[in-house]
This record gives C-alpha cells, structure tokens and sequence, in this order.
C-alpha cells in the first residue's frame, strides 16, 4: 500500500466528494478503469474546474533532478533524485478554478539541475505541491560534489542526487553516487566509479487502476521511464535529463 499524504484535511461528517465540471490542458480523462470514478492525468499543465468543493483522490509527484556526465572521460557523475512524491486517498478540492502544474525534470550537465516542482493552485495560491528532485552530483578531479536535495514535502523525507565520482588518488574513495529515492521510497547506494550505481526504487501506486511505478532516482545507466525519475548519471557520456512529473486526480 502506498504511503498517504500527512498533514492535509482529510474527509469528515457532512463533506463529500468533490466535483468537477471542466478542465483545460487536454488531461487524458478515463471513466472505465475504475468503474464510477472518472480519472484525470495530467502530464502537461492545465486546469480543472471543481463544481462542488469536496474529496479527491489525488497523486501528485515532481520533476525528476538531472544526471550529471564525466569528468576526463572515464569517472561516472551521479544520477538525478527523483521529485517529491504526495498521495491521499482524500484531498479536500474548493470549488472554483484549480490550476494544475507539472514540473519539468531537470537537465543534465556536468552536476545537472534540479527538477522543477508540480502543484496544484487556486486564485489564492499554491494549495499542494510536490518539489522538484536534486541534481546529480558532478565529478571533477579537484573532489567530489554533492547532489542538490529534493523529493520531501508532505510525503516524507527528502530524496537527493547522487554525488560525483571521484578521482583515485586524490585522497578520496573512486565511488560514483546513485540517485536518490523518491520521497517514500528508498534511497539509492553508491557504486564504483566504473561501475553502475544503484537507484532508488520509486513507489508502486494504482490509483489509475494499474500499478505504476512513480518517482525512482537515476542510478548510473539508469534513466527510470517512471514519471518523475532522476536522470541517469553518465557512463560513455549517457547522462540524461530527469523524467517530468504528474498529477492525477480522481473524482467519485
């Protein structure tokens, strides 16, 4: 089962589910997967218009951080964290306008970038979000760089980017760093610098009716085709940007 969202108004007496008129952003809309619940996933930014204020079921995860690529041709940077990673079973929705952000991912580069953050928001703005992941750590010969943090939020702890490789000889272990796990997930290990690193696993979720793996971190070789993965950190120049997010909404 996956972890739910904390800190957040959850259903009580006397409020029910939450409605929706209209979106915007061309969501891709499924009433059969889930027999009488109408699911809206988003993967490019728009809207949905919430007729009566009420519970959804809601996921929301943010950009993936970017891999980061080689120093002198051979030492491996670390891969991207994954974004942050938020879950409810039931989310209070007002009524109105609720503007649907999807943070890119981030690119990659000698340390990469971080991931940008989703979110949803209204005219008063930003209700709940999801940040971006950290940057993949560079390698360079003068030592190793640490990767940007990212990944926390309401979901639980926060995820990082791997740190760079480092050269043998210059008072420091040759290990290369794993992307870090999504907020609920695991955190990746570090590897050798010729060698793969592990990334963190991601989180299993079917709210679309089939389970999905969501917000893995980029280990070396390993550019996750989940939503909101950590880009892969370079091994013969493969490094690669982080994964974009995803926010979907169930109503019913």
């Amino acid at each position: 089962m996956s972890p739910l969202l904390t800190g957040f108004p959850f259903s009580a007496g006397g409020i029910g589910k939450a409605t929706v008129t209209a979106s915007t952003g061309s969501p891709t809309i499924d009433t059969t997967s889930r027999p009488g619940k109408t699911i809206y996933k988003f993967t490019g930014s728009g809207s949905i218009t919430v007729g009566t204020a009420g519970y959804a079921e809601v996921l929301m995860v943010g950009g993936g951080g970017g891999g980061s690529s080689q120093y002198a041709g051979s030492y491996n940077g670390g891969g991207g964290g994954a974004g942050g990673y938020l879950y409810s079973s039931s989310l209070y929705l007002t009524s109105g306008t609720q503007n649907v952000i999807i943070g890119g991912g981030g690119s990659s580069g000698n340390g990469g970038t971080a991931g940008n953050p989703s979110a949803l928001s209204t005219s008063t703005g930003v209700a709940y979000a999801a940040i971006g992941g950290g940057a993949g750590g560079s390698a360079y010969a003068s030592g190793q760089q640490s990767g940007g943090s990212g990944g926390g939020g309401y979901g639980g702890g926060g995820a990082q980017g791997g740190g760079g490789a480092l050269i043998p000889g210059q008072g420091y272990a040759g290990g290369s760093g794993a992307g870090g796990g999504g907020s609920a997930g695991a955190g990746g290990g570090a590897g050798g610098a010729a060698s793969g690193s592990t990334a963190g696993v991601g989180v299993a979720n079917s709210i679309t009716g089939t389970s999905v793996t969501y917000a893995a971190g980029g280990g070396i070789q390993v550019n996750p085709t989940t939503y909101g993965g950590g880009g892969g950190g370079s091994n013969g120049g493969s490094q690669s940007s982080g994964n974009a997010g995803i926010v979907i909404v169930v109503i019913g």
